[in-house]
């Protein structure tokens, strides 16, 4: 067969899948939220019980990452045991509990002539995802298309490609079995990279595409998508203690912003330290360096290190990258102002923190920091859609239109607004 022929062939195939998820969509945007609900519960209820044979599918794919160099952070993130298997299943039922999104009025109003205005939430159809190495990510996005009334199309990744193929054959099995299509959570990953180009282009069969995962895959989906696409999730986070930063909390959100879980966008990769909080220095680093972390530093944090601190010279580069590792970049700044430069420039938009014990500087960060989130006195590990109380989270928007930071169910609604008249015409 020649290459032509089957790139045909995948074409037909996800156009296929996506014209079908569509008309799944359909018969989901009518569901009571008793139904949805209750489909989320039998989801939960089904990879509980089916456990066992997704760990082995999950073997794999944790087998070929290691094979094939995987860095540890993203090991982290493909592995599943029954253990997070149930806390994703536990995640399936807390959605369950939060408020159905959809037929939620936003505004309305009367107008002179008579007519009603009402502006209500709706599903938004079908909801596709680009992601990497992240099963659990099969599950989130599967039960929050479903409860805000979407259909999923899913594009895993080859890194995950046994897992979720055993995932999405599992939940569609407990939706077929209350009656539900199946086509409301799909998967493309058997036609590869070649299939998520064509999903990336089935504009009018998909009504939002959400790519989660590394800069590259990001970036190639927000320029080549004609689907209308959420920039997410890349996260090169600061942590920035103020000159009045109490010891003991820096030394606290530091260590947990960076090392709480390394795998993750909304882990620390830069801690920018003020010429006056100096002295917290020493202790920063003693315990960084205790979680195995490596210091990437500039000239006067390493003037600052402890002889049993092995640390690196930092480079530009060190201040641009997202590590997903035990790496920090670490700067000494003179005051605010180059702390927020610094930020400004590198930034990713995604999740920034300031440690002080002055109100004003903490007001100052916040009005001046243009990310998707903000932490005053606390880690940036917290910026996440269940931490927020959404529930599981589709990503991490980054951008600026329609959706900003964690996006749960209401992120994932649109709106239409319904007239109600009396026989009014226009004159």
């Amino acid at each position: 067969m020649t290459d032509t022929a089957i790139a045909s062939d995948v074409e037909t195939a996800v156009l296929d899948v996506c014209r079908r998820a569509k008309a799944a969509s359909r018969t989901l945007a009518t569901a009571t939220r008793a139904v949805k609900d209750q489909a989320l519960h039998a989801m939960a209820d089904a990879l509980v019980a089916q456990a066992p044979r997704i760990v082995e599918a999950n073997a794999k794919d944790l087998e070929r990452g290691r094979a094939n160099d995987m860095k540890p952070g993203l090991l982290d993130r493909l592995a599943l045991d029954e253990a997070r298997i149930a806390t994703i299943a536990d995640a399936l039922r807390y959605v369950a509990t939060l408020p159905d999104p959809v037929g939620e009025i936003r505004r309305g109003s009367t107008l002179p002539n008579g007519l009603r205005l009402v502006q209500k939430q709706v599903p938004m159809g079908v909801v596709g995802m680009i992601y990497e190495a992240r099963p659990n990510v099969t599950v989130d996005a599967a039960g929050l298309a479903l409860k805000s009334g979407n259909a999923a199309v899913l594009r895993g990744g080859s890194a995950a490609a046994s897992s979720n193929e055993v995932i999405v054959a599992v939940l569609q099995d407990a939706l077929e079995g209350l009656g539900l299509p199946r086509d409301l959570v799909q998967s493309i990953d058997a036609h590869g990279r070649p299939g998520a180009r064509v999903l990336m282009n089935a504009r009018g069969l998909v009504d939002v595409l959400v790519p989660r995962g590394g800069r590259d895959l990001i970036q190639t989906v927000v320029r080549d998508s004609t689907v209308p696409a959420i920039e997410t999730g890349e996260g090169n986070c600061h942590v920035y203690l103020d000159a009045t930063a109490p010891l003991e909390r820096s030394v606290d959100i530091v260590v947990n912003s960076k090392t709480h879980r390394v795998g993750v966008c909304n882990a620390a990769e830069t801690l920018l330290v003020h010429q006056d909080a100096a002295a917290h220095v020493p202790a920063v680093l003693t315990a960084l360096a205790d979680k195995g972390v490596t210091l990437h530093v500039d000239a006067a944090i390493a003037a600052l290190a402890p002889a049993h601190v092995a640390t690196v010279p930092a480079t530009e580069e060190d201040w641009a990258t997202e590590y997903l590792s035990l790496d920090l970049a670490v700067r000494m700044v003179d005051s605010m102002e180059e702390a927020l430069a610094h930020i400004g420039r590198y930034s990713t938009g995604h999740t920034e923190a300031i440690v002080t014990s002055d109100v004003d500087a903490a007001n100052a960060f916040v009005s001046r920091i243009d990310s998707a989130a903000v932490m005053v006195n606390a880690s940036t590990r917290f910026t996440d859609g269940g931490e927020f109380g959404l529930g599981a989270e589709i990503g991490i928007s980054t951008q600026k239109l329609h959706a900003r930071g964690p996006m749960g169910l209401a992120e994932l609604t649109t709106t239409t607004w319904v007239v109600y008249g009396e026989g009014q015409i226009r004159p």
